[in-house]
């Protein structure tokens, strides 16, 4: 098992990295401090939106992956999506980022290899 940085530390972490790269970043909803799970939702200038979660891989490894898209004709069906989830899981840290290219701020490689 792979030790973790505590969920707030990761969080911080993440909205000050945009924030300095001249993005926007917000928290949400605020999970539990030390081992919540973690969505990040990421836009830019408000359009586009996907959230990414990290999952378990095969070798035990916790991996980014695209877990939903915005619909461009149906934008109010993401938004339900993300309450939906944050209602789910009291521990869901949910956070937004506005900035090109912000996969590049959790690593995310959508070809990796």
């Amino acid at each position: 098992m792979d030790a973790r940085l505590p969920a707030h530390l990761e969080v911080s972490a993440l909205v000050r990295q945009v924030s300095a790269a001249g993005g926007f970043a917000m928290v949400l909803k605020k999970g539990e401090r030390e081992a919540g799970t973690i969505l990040v939702v990421i836009q830019e200038n408000g359009e586009n939106a996907r959230v990414y979660e990290r999952m378990p891989g095969l070798d035990g490894t916790r991996i980014w992956h695209c877990a939903k898209t915005q619909d461009t004709e149906n934008k109010e069906e993401f938004e339900y999506w993300l309450d939906r989830r944050g209602r789910q899981d009291p521990d869901l840290w949910i956070v937004e980022l506005d900035i090109a290219g912000g996969e590049r701020f959790i690593g995310f490689n959508p070809n990796p290899g």
